[in-house]
């Protein structure tokens, strides 16, 4: 069954990036040899991916992305990305992106039928991943919680979801992580 889930690693103090919108806290942290493995089987099941604007800033300046287009398709292949904005932003070349704005449920059956049966990741920020969820579009989420403290910064999900709402369903140790799955119910 097709699910929409939020992938991403948090701080321990709930942030998931600084207060400059960097993720850079995450790549100090020691992670298992398979950790590029688990995303993998993760994402071997993703048909449509979404983030926000700030989310996706990041990644290309980080990887130099409009330098070296080549290595958007080396992490994501052909995955369609849709990236919430409202504002103009640059393409990558030959990446698969779609820009847009307002309601996420229209999109999300873009991405819907984009993906197939596949999955659709939904790969921050915290407030869009919110939208998906105050719009009862979310099925999962699957997060992995580090030994660092940001004190503020953006938020891992600025929404209040209560026990009643979140299932927890696995737990996992990597390293420093702990890798947490929560089904959300509705």
């Amino acid at each position: 069954m097709r699910k929409t889930q939020y992938y991403t690693a948090t701080t321990l103090d709930g942030y998931i990036a600084d207060e400059n919108n960097s993720l850079d806290w995450l790549f100090e942290v020691d992670r298992a040899r398979d950790a590029e493995d688990s995303f993998a089987s993760f994402f071997a099941d993703v048909g449509a991916m979404a983030m926000g604007a700030t989310t996706y800033e990041w990644v290309i300046e980080h990887d130099r992305l409009l330098d070296e287009p080549g290595k958007w398709r080396n992490y994501y292949g052909e995955t369609p990305c849709w990236v919430f904005t409202h504002r103009t932003l640059p393409p990558i070349p030959g990446a698969d992106i779609r820009f847009v704005e307002g309601d996420v449920a229209p999109v999300h059956e873009q991405m819907t039928q984009a993906a197939a049966e596949s999955n659709i990741w939904l790969v921050g920020g915290g407030d869009l991943v919110g939208q998906f969820a105050d719009r009862h579009l979310l099925d999962e989420i699957l997060v992995g919680i580090a030994p660092v403290t940001l004190g503020g910064g953006a938020r891992l999900l600025p929404r209040r979801l209560t026990a009643s709402q979140l299932e927890l369903v696995d737990v996992v140790r990597d390293r420093q992580f702990a890798r947490l799955s929560y089904r959300v119910r509705r």
